[in-house]
């Protein structure tokens, strides 16, 4: 057996912001919009040319955002000093501790969003 990851799932009061800001900053593809009306659930799945997915999801009441972060490797030094400077990122970029080259910024809902190579 050879676990991959599926896909990460994302809490948010903004869907429709936060789905365009994948898709502008990282090339992210929405699927359809899921809707369960009774719940009051909806959501997106965003897939990335790698094959990754990402889900967006929105429900009152819920806590909203990642505990942690997602990470996204895009390919060299120069492509995340790049993005890293178009967002405005606080942490960053710089190589950590355990050698990662990295970048670290929040998306429109406050997760942080690690770039790195």
């Amino acid at each position: 057996m050879s676990p991959t990851i599926e896909h990460v799932a994302v809490w948010t009061d903004d869907l429709e912001g936060l789905r365009w800001w994948y898709e502008r900053w990282f090339g992210a593809r929405a699927g359809p919009r899921y809707e369960n009306s009774g719940a009051g659930f909806s959501s997106y799945f965003l897939e990335f040319d790698d094959g990754a997915r990402l889900e967006l999801m929105h429900m009152p009441g819920q806590e909203l955002g990642l505990r942690a972060h997602v990470a996204f490797s895009l390919g060299s030094r120069e492509a995340v000093d790049e993005l890293a400077a178009e967002l405005g990122a606080a942490d960053g970029p710089r190589t950590t501790g355990d050698g990662y080259y990295e970048a670290v910024v929040l998306d429109p809902d406050g997760n942080r969003v690690e770039l790195t190579i």
